[in-house]
């Protein structure tokens, strides 16, 4: 079994930063990709940042140039750096993992984290 934990979701006023951080635990053999995700009350899951093991990286539109992806791969750990924070990037931000486990090289199996709440308000 692979446990994701995030931290480092909090209440920040518009234009402010926050880190946050997802630790990955378990029976990881490898991790093939790791992201962040966002889920604001009444929309859909939505993909904010994404990086490979090679380190390449994506990003949603509207958080390219504020936002920051990246990873340790020897704690597998990723990392969200947020800057110039906007009340639209108020939600819940979810880690997901592609971990390759111990048991089955063959394939690799997604898991989420329990969610971080960030808030941007005055």
């Amino acid at each position: 079994q692979v446990h994701l934990v995030e931290s480092g979701g909090d209440l920040v006023q518009p234009g402010g930063s926050l880190r946050l951080s997802c630790a990955a635990s378990g029976s990881i053999f490898s991790i093939n990709a790791m992201g962040w995700y966002r889920q604001a009350p009444g929309k859909q899951r939505e993909l904010v940042a994404g990086i490979l093991s090679g380190g390449s990286t994506n990003y949603e539109d509207s958080v390219k140039g504020r936002f920051t992806i990246s990873r340790d791969t020897g704690k597998n750990t990723v990392y969200l750096q947020m800057d110039s924070l906007k009340p639209e990037d108020t939600a819940v931000y979810y880690c997901n993992a592609e971990v390759v486990l111990h048991s089955d090289y063959e394939r690799f199996y997604v898991y989420w984290g329990q969610g971080t709440q960030v808030t941007v308000s005055s």
